[in-house]
């Protein structure tokens, strides 16, 4: 925590320590799997490369406005949110890709990627709401949502 403010909205210091500590991850898996989508939005050929395209487009751009959010969350607890591919690289569970993949296992690693941000969002929730910290809470609810249907969306087109 680097706070020269006290803060007082229901949520102990630990606590709050706690949670940002765990949106950190959750911050570092999304930024993360940002960064693979986006380099397979760039480098994605074959006969379904207009489709997933556009598909991974729409997916990088939902994380980009997701990491911002998480980011938030973690400043709005007191505490300093990660900023640097160092930082991501030592708290993400999502692995990053050597080269380029093929387009149908770019989709399998994206898939993968979404399931273990779900892991991670469903291990953060648990921090949140045992402290009675809603706001995370309905953060970390809606992500986990945004991850499970995009990676059924990633499996549906194998």
């Amino acid at each position: 925590m680097n706070q020269s403010t006290p803060i007082n909205i229901g949520i102990s210091d630990s606590n709050r320590n706690d949670i940002a500590q765990g949106l950190s991850h959750l911050l570092a898996d999304s930024y993360t799997l940002y960064l693979q989508t986006h380099n397979f939005h760039w480098n994605v050929t074959g006969p379904q490369f207009r489709e997933l395209h556009l598909m991974f487009e729409e997916h990088y751009t939902e994380l980009a406005t997701a990491v911002d959010e998480i980011a938030e969350r973690i400043r709005t607890l007191g505490c300093i949110a990660p900023g640097t591919y160092k930082a991501f690289a030592e708290l993400s569970s999502v692995k990053e890709v050597e080269g380029v993949p093929e387009a149908t296992d770019m989709v399998k690693i994206l898939t993968r990627a979404h399931e273990q941000v779900v892991v991670t969002c469903r291990n953060v929730l648990k921090i949140a709401q045992s402290a009675d910290d809603e706001s995370s809470a309905s953060l970390i609810s809606d992500r986990m949502a945004i991850h499970e249907k995009t990676a059924w969306m990633l499996r549906s087109t194998l």
